[in-house]
Protein backbone atom coordinates (compact mmCIF):
# COMPACT_ATOMS: atom_id res chain seq x y z
CA UNK A 1 0.00 0.00 0.00
CA UNK A 2 1.30 3.46 -0.93
CA UNK A 3 2.22 5.73 1.95
CA UNK A 4 0.17 8.82 2.68
CA UNK A 5 0.80 11.81 0.43
CA UNK A 6 2.66 14.50 2.36
CA UNK A 7 1.60 18.03 1.39
CA UNK A 8 2.77 21.56 2.06
CA UNK A 9 0.02 24.07 1.26
CA UNK A 10 0.84 27.61 0.11
CA UNK A 11 -2.18 29.96 -0.04
CA UNK A 12 -1.75 33.69 0.57
CA UNK A 13 -5.08 34.59 2.13
CA UNK A 14 -4.28 38.30 1.79
CA UNK A 15 -5.10 37.85 -1.91
CA UNK A 16 -8.87 38.20 -2.62
CA UNK A 17 -8.86 35.61 -5.43
CA UNK A 18 -7.15 33.06 -3.20
CA UNK A 19 -9.63 33.73 -0.38
CA UNK A 20 -12.49 33.18 -2.82
CA UNK A 21 -11.41 29.67 -3.81
CA UNK A 22 -9.76 28.61 -0.55
CA UNK A 23 -12.85 26.92 1.05
CA UNK A 24 -13.22 24.63 -1.98
CA UNK A 25 -9.49 23.86 -2.11
CA UNK A 26 -9.33 23.31 1.66
CA UNK A 27 -12.14 20.75 1.52
CA UNK A 28 -10.52 18.97 -1.42
CA UNK A 29 -7.22 18.66 0.44
CA UNK A 30 -8.85 17.45 3.67
CA UNK A 31 -9.24 13.84 2.53
CA UNK A 32 -8.01 10.41 3.66
CA UNK A 33 -4.59 9.39 2.40
CA UNK A 34 -3.12 12.86 2.90
CA UNK A 35 -0.90 14.38 5.58
CA UNK A 36 -0.61 18.16 5.80
CA UNK A 37 2.99 18.74 6.75
CA UNK A 38 2.74 22.55 6.87
CA UNK A 39 0.57 25.43 5.66
CA UNK A 40 1.91 28.83 4.59
CA UNK A 41 -0.65 31.65 4.50
CA UNK A 42 1.77 34.60 4.66
CA UNK A 43 4.89 33.65 2.62
CA UNK A 44 6.96 33.06 5.75
CA UNK A 45 7.48 29.27 5.73
CA UNK A 46 11.01 27.91 6.04
CA UNK A 47 10.84 25.03 3.56
CA UNK A 48 14.20 23.65 4.66
CA UNK A 49 12.55 22.33 7.84
CA UNK A 50 10.09 20.03 6.05
CA UNK A 51 9.93 16.96 3.82
CA UNK A 52 6.96 16.69 1.45
CA UNK A 53 5.84 14.90 -1.70
CA UNK A 54 4.04 17.94 -3.12
CA UNK A 55 3.77 21.66 -2.49
CA UNK A 56 0.25 22.74 -3.47
CA UNK A 57 0.37 26.43 -4.43
CA UNK A 58 -2.98 28.20 -4.65
CA UNK A 59 -2.81 31.41 -6.69
CA UNK A 60 -1.43 32.51 -10.04
CA UNK A 61 1.94 32.07 -11.67
CA UNK A 62 3.30 34.88 -9.47
CA UNK A 63 2.63 32.76 -6.40
CA UNK A 64 4.63 29.91 -7.94
CA UNK A 65 7.48 32.31 -8.78
CA UNK A 66 7.62 33.46 -5.15
CA UNK A 67 7.36 29.92 -3.79
CA UNK A 68 10.18 28.48 -5.91
CA UNK A 69 12.47 31.34 -4.83
CA UNK A 70 11.35 30.78 -1.22
CA UNK A 71 12.43 27.13 -1.50
CA UNK A 72 15.88 28.18 -2.71
CA UNK A 73 18.22 25.44 -3.89
CA UNK A 74 16.07 22.63 -2.45
CA UNK A 75 13.13 22.48 -4.85
CA UNK A 76 10.12 20.30 -3.98
CA UNK A 77 7.54 19.34 -6.64
CA UNK A 78 4.84 22.01 -7.04
CA UNK A 79 1.21 21.45 -7.98
CA UNK A 80 -0.31 24.76 -9.07
CA UNK A 81 -3.99 25.52 -8.45
CA UNK A 82 -5.07 28.56 -10.46
CA UNK A 83 -6.77 31.42 -8.66
CA UNK A 84 -5.34 34.03 -11.04
CA UNK A 85 -6.20 35.16 -14.56
CA UNK A 86 -4.13 33.06 -16.97
CA UNK A 87 -1.89 30.62 -15.16
CA UNK A 88 0.54 28.79 -17.44
CA UNK A 89 2.15 27.10 -14.43
CA UNK A 90 -0.90 27.07 -12.16
CA UNK A 91 -2.91 25.14 -14.71
CA UNK A 92 -5.41 23.27 -12.50
CA UNK A 93 -8.61 25.09 -11.57
CA UNK A 94 -10.05 24.38 -8.09
CA UNK A 95 -12.76 22.32 -9.82
CA UNK A 96 -10.06 20.32 -11.64
CA UNK A 97 -8.36 19.70 -8.30
CA UNK A 98 -11.55 18.21 -6.86
CA UNK A 99 -12.18 16.14 -9.99
CA UNK A 100 -8.60 14.81 -10.23
CA UNK A 101 -7.95 14.38 -6.52
CA UNK A 102 -8.06 10.57 -6.54
CA UNK A 103 -5.41 10.53 -9.30
CA UNK A 104 -3.19 12.90 -7.30
CA UNK A 105 -3.46 10.88 -4.08
CA UNK A 106 -2.64 7.74 -6.09
CA UNK A 107 0.48 9.58 -7.34
CA UNK A 108 -0.52 9.27 -10.95
CA UNK A 109 1.30 12.42 -11.96
CA UNK A 110 4.62 13.19 -13.63
CA UNK A 111 7.22 15.56 -12.19
CA UNK A 112 8.96 17.66 -14.85
CA UNK A 113 12.01 19.85 -14.24
CA UNK A 114 12.35 23.33 -15.66
CA UNK A 115 15.28 25.70 -16.10
CA UNK A 116 15.91 28.35 -13.45
CA UNK A 117 18.65 30.98 -13.47
CA UNK A 118 21.08 32.37 -10.94
CA UNK A 119 22.09 35.99 -11.27
CA UNK A 120 24.91 37.89 -9.64
CA UNK A 121 24.72 41.68 -9.27
CA UNK A 122 28.10 43.32 -8.71
CA UNK A 123 28.59 46.86 -7.45
CA UNK A 124 31.60 48.60 -5.92
CA UNK A 125 30.21 48.06 -2.43
CA UNK A 126 28.52 44.64 -2.54
CA UNK A 127 27.53 41.50 -4.42
CA UNK A 128 23.95 40.19 -4.52
CA UNK A 129 22.85 36.77 -5.73
CA UNK A 130 19.30 35.80 -6.65
CA UNK A 131 17.41 32.83 -8.09
CA UNK A 132 14.90 33.44 -10.86
CA UNK A 133 12.42 31.45 -12.89
CA UNK A 134 10.92 33.71 -15.57
CA UNK A 135 13.25 36.46 -16.68
CA UNK A 136 15.77 39.13 -15.87
CA UNK A 137 14.96 42.53 -17.39
CA UNK A 138 17.17 45.60 -17.74
CA UNK A 139 14.73 48.45 -18.37
CA UNK A 140 14.87 52.18 -18.96
CA UNK A 141 11.62 52.26 -16.95
CA UNK A 142 10.86 55.79 -15.73
CA UNK A 143 13.78 57.26 -17.67
CA UNK A 144 11.66 57.22 -20.85
CA UNK A 145 14.75 57.10 -23.08
CA UNK A 146 16.98 54.58 -24.83
CA UNK A 147 19.76 52.98 -22.82
CA UNK A 148 22.94 51.28 -24.05
CA UNK A 149 23.33 47.69 -22.77
CA UNK A 150 26.52 45.72 -23.45
CA UNK A 151 26.04 41.95 -23.80
CA UNK A 152 28.76 39.29 -23.59
CA UNK A 153 28.05 35.55 -23.89
CA UNK A 154 30.72 33.14 -22.61
CA UNK A 155 33.20 36.01 -22.47
CA UNK A 156 32.64 37.03 -26.11
CA UNK A 157 31.16 40.44 -26.89
CA UNK A 158 27.90 40.05 -28.80
CA UNK A 159 26.67 43.62 -29.27
CA UNK A 160 25.67 46.82 -27.51
CA UNK A 161 21.92 47.24 -27.62
CA UNK A 162 20.44 50.72 -27.80
CA UNK A 163 16.88 50.01 -26.69
CA UNK A 164 14.18 50.55 -24.10
CA UNK A 165 15.57 47.46 -22.40
CA UNK A 166 16.77 43.90 -22.70
CA UNK A 167 15.56 40.67 -21.14
CA UNK A 168 16.97 37.19 -20.73
CA UNK A 169 14.18 34.65 -20.33
CA UNK A 170 13.82 30.97 -19.54
CA UNK A 171 11.42 28.72 -21.47
CA UNK A 172 8.92 29.02 -18.60
CA UNK A 173 9.19 32.81 -18.85
CA UNK A 174 8.93 32.81 -22.65
CA UNK A 175 5.13 33.12 -22.47
CA UNK A 176 5.32 36.10 -20.10
CA UNK A 177 7.10 39.45 -20.69
CA UNK A 178 9.22 37.88 -23.44
CA UNK A 179 6.13 37.05 -25.50
CA UNK A 180 4.74 40.57 -25.07
CA UNK A 181 8.08 41.97 -26.30
CA UNK A 182 7.94 39.87 -29.49
CA UNK A 183 10.16 37.01 -28.34
CA UNK A 184 9.56 33.36 -29.29
CA UNK A 185 7.61 30.78 -27.29
CA UNK A 186 9.93 28.01 -26.08
CA UNK A 187 8.71 24.63 -24.94
CA UNK A 188 8.89 24.67 -21.12
CA UNK A 189 11.24 21.68 -20.82
CA UNK A 190 13.91 23.06 -23.19
CA UNK A 191 17.35 23.82 -21.77
CA UNK A 192 17.81 27.22 -23.39
CA UNK A 193 17.63 30.96 -22.73
CA UNK A 194 16.22 33.61 -25.05
CA UNK A 195 17.67 37.14 -25.23
CA UNK A 196 15.03 39.64 -26.35
CA UNK A 197 15.63 43.36 -26.89
CA UNK A 198 12.76 45.68 -25.96
CA UNK A 199 12.00 48.21 -28.71
CA UNK A 200 15.58 48.25 -30.10
CA UNK A 201 16.76 51.28 -32.05
CA UNK A 202 18.36 48.94 -34.62
CA UNK A 203 15.58 46.87 -36.18
CA UNK A 204 17.97 44.04 -37.07
CA UNK A 205 18.48 43.35 -33.33
CA UNK A 206 16.27 40.29 -33.03
CA UNK A 207 15.80 37.71 -30.23
CA UNK A 208 18.60 35.18 -29.77
CA UNK A 209 18.09 31.63 -28.44
CA UNK A 210 21.18 30.33 -26.64
CA UNK A 211 22.09 27.06 -24.92
CA UNK A 212 21.43 26.94 -21.17
CA UNK A 213 25.11 26.28 -20.47
CA UNK A 214 25.98 29.82 -21.59
CA UNK A 215 27.04 32.58 -19.19
CA UNK A 216 25.58 36.03 -19.92
CA UNK A 217 27.21 39.27 -18.77
CA UNK A 218 25.44 42.63 -19.00
CA UNK A 219 26.82 46.12 -18.41
CA UNK A 220 25.08 49.47 -18.58
CA UNK A 221 27.93 52.04 -18.50
CA UNK A 222 25.72 55.13 -18.17
CA UNK A 223 22.31 54.19 -16.78
CA UNK A 224 19.84 57.09 -16.81
CA UNK A 225 17.99 58.01 -13.65
CA UNK A 226 15.10 55.59 -13.10
CA UNK A 227 16.64 52.71 -15.09
CA UNK A 228 15.94 49.44 -13.27
CA UNK A 229 16.85 45.77 -13.13
CA UNK A 230 13.86 43.49 -12.50
CA UNK A 231 13.87 39.76 -11.68
CA UNK A 232 10.62 37.86 -12.26
CA UNK A 233 8.66 41.10 -12.00
CA UNK A 234 9.12 40.94 -8.21
CA UNK A 235 12.71 41.92 -7.33
CA UNK A 236 13.77 45.43 -8.38
CA UNK A 237 17.15 47.13 -8.17
CA UNK A 238 18.26 50.50 -9.59
CA UNK A 239 20.86 50.14 -12.34
CA UNK A 240 22.85 53.08 -10.98
CA UNK A 241 25.91 51.68 -9.23
CA UNK A 242 25.75 48.21 -10.78
CA UNK A 243 29.05 47.39 -12.47
CA UNK A 244 28.12 43.98 -13.87
CA UNK A 245 25.11 41.66 -14.10
CA UNK A 246 25.89 37.98 -14.65
CA UNK A 247 23.29 35.31 -15.39
CA UNK A 248 23.75 31.55 -15.71
CA UNK A 249 21.83 28.31 -15.26
CA UNK A 250 20.94 27.69 -11.61
CA UNK A 251 22.20 24.53 -9.91
CA UNK A 252 18.57 23.57 -9.28
CA UNK A 253 15.36 23.66 -11.32
CA UNK A 254 11.66 24.20 -10.82
CA UNK A 255 9.87 20.86 -10.37
CA UNK A 256 6.24 20.79 -11.51
CA UNK A 257 3.72 17.99 -10.96
CA UNK A 258 1.64 17.43 -14.09
CA UNK A 259 -1.33 15.11 -14.59
CA UNK A 260 -1.37 12.92 -17.72
CA UNK A 261 -4.26 14.87 -19.22
CA UNK A 262 -2.30 18.16 -19.13
CA UNK A 263 -0.99 18.97 -22.63
CA UNK A 264 1.48 21.77 -23.42
CA UNK A 265 -0.15 22.79 -26.69
CA UNK A 266 -3.65 22.48 -25.27
CA UNK A 267 -2.54 24.88 -22.52
CA UNK A 268 -1.17 27.35 -25.08
CA UNK A 269 -4.35 27.09 -27.13
CA UNK A 270 -6.52 27.70 -24.06
CA UNK A 271 -4.43 30.32 -22.24
CA UNK A 272 -3.42 32.40 -25.27
CA UNK A 273 -6.88 32.37 -26.77
CA UNK A 274 -5.75 30.80 -30.04
CA UNK A 275 -9.32 29.65 -30.56
CA UNK A 276 -10.74 33.12 -29.95
CA UNK A 277 -10.90 35.46 -26.95
CA UNK A 278 -8.44 34.85 -24.10
CA UNK A 279 -10.54 33.40 -21.24
CA UNK A 280 -10.44 34.35 -17.57
CA UNK A 281 -9.75 31.70 -14.97
CA UNK A 282 -12.84 30.23 -13.28
CA UNK A 283 -13.09 28.59 -9.86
Amino acid sequence: MASELRLIIVADLAQPRVCEVWPLVDRALNQPGVVRVATDHDRSLDFSRYEADLVVVVGGDGAILRTCRQMGLRQLPILGVNAGRLGFLADLSPADLVREWAEIVARRFEVTEHLMFACRLESAASVEEHLGLNELVVSSAGAMRLIDIELDINGEHVTTYSADGLMISTPVGSTAHNLAAGGPILRQTLQAFVVTPICPHTLTNRPIVEDASAVFSLRVPEPPEGATLVIDGQIRRPLAGLLKIELRKAPTGLRMAKLPRQSYYATLHRKLGWGGQTPRATP
